[in-house]
């Protein structure tokens, strides 16, 4: 097991419980310390709970470990002591699949204890394989069945907004989820309510359970196609904290009850940050034997480590 880096100074106290908010006036070298550390914790928890089970969508979840690690510790409005608090912004996984992340996230933020990852899938436990909102705290929709989280999260931001509530709606999805059509349905709703309150986020690992997604069904050009849709586009560098706050922050800052919805494209490599499971075959579903999970773990600190002391921008290698 490794190194967990504990950062929960952002948590602050109010009369709703210890509130998380978005930490856009402090310094930006100070968020992008705490994002580098929040991204080891998640990649280590996705590990964790991979050698829990001997095996899971573990090289997805690494990937989105810098995604999850911007919006959890950096953007998200929550108060992990009351998951279901009516000022929270919503956060929805499409993805049911990528639960192990969306878990280490949770347990990052506080929302779910960091000892709890240790009972993924397991029978009784309240982490699911996939994501299931009637098991999990801070899981808002059961995902899995892809192609329907933005079109939930239409749903979420119209709701927000009838309500005048100023919370945000943030969806998690993957690029297989844009052979759906359901999704493009979903896009095409979002601007015609000018739900300016809406923040998607896409995860483009070019794999989904078939094969490779541009042989399944070719889904470029993306950029074009969403702004064709009339979505506030940016496209980046889904393992990179640096573009990915940039992105964010543009996007949250231009957040309004009405106006363009925002995606935040974000190109990521399966098993990021662990070179053992980023150079092996590409599998949708990865079994690992018992010897490796140590060395994976060894891999992502050395790399954390190392990236640390170099003072780089936490661009995993």
């Amino acid at each position: 097991m490794g190194l967990t880096v504990d950062r929960r100074d952002s948590l602050d106290m109010t009369d709703t419980g210890t509130v998380h908010r978005r930490q856009h006036d402090l310094d930006r070298d100070v968020r992008l310390k705490a994002i580098r550390e929040a991204a080891y914790n998640i990649r280590m928890g996705v590990l964790e709970q991979g050698q829990a089970q001997g095996e899971g969508y573990v090289g997805q979840g690494l990937g989105a470990a810098d995604i999850l690690a911007v919006v959890f510790r950096d953007q998200l409005t929550y108060d992990p002591s009351d998951p279901e608090w009516e000022g929270r912004d919503r956060f929805l996984l499409s993805t049911g699949h990528y639960a192990l992340a969306a878990y280490s996230a949770f347990a990052e933020a506080g929302i779910v204890p960091r000892e709890e990852l240790l009972t993924y899938a397991a029978d009784g436990s309240r982490l699911p394989m996939s994501g299931m909102s009637t098991y999990t705290p801070g899981m808002e929709i059961s995902g899995g069945s892809l192609g329907h989280g933005l079109t939930l999260g239409v749903g979420h931001a119209l709701g927000l907004r009838a309500q005048g509530k100023d919370a945000k709606t943030f969806v998690f999805f993957s690029d297989g989820e844009l052979d759906e059509g359901s999704t493009w349905e979903a896009a095409m709703s979002a601007a015609h309510w000018q739900l300016g309150n809406l923040v998607a986020m896409v995860d483009m690992n070019g794999l989904q359970a078939d094969g490779p997604t541009g042989d399944i069904l070719s889904n470029e050009p993306q950029e074009e196609r969403w702004a064709s849709f009339g979505w506030d586009v940016h496209r980046v560098d889904g393992n990179d904290p640096v573009a990915l706050l940039d992105a964010f922050d543009a996007c949250v800052d231009g957040a309004q009850a009405t106006g363009r919805p925002h995606v935040v494209i974000c190109d990521t490599r399966v098993g990021a940050g662990v070179p053992l499971l980023e150079n092996r075959e590409k599998l949708h579903f990865m079994r690992v034997e018992a010897e490796d999970w140590p060395v994976c773990m060894g891999q992502l600190t050395h790399g954390y480590e190392a990236a640390a002391a170099a003072g780089t921008d936490g661009k995993v290698a």
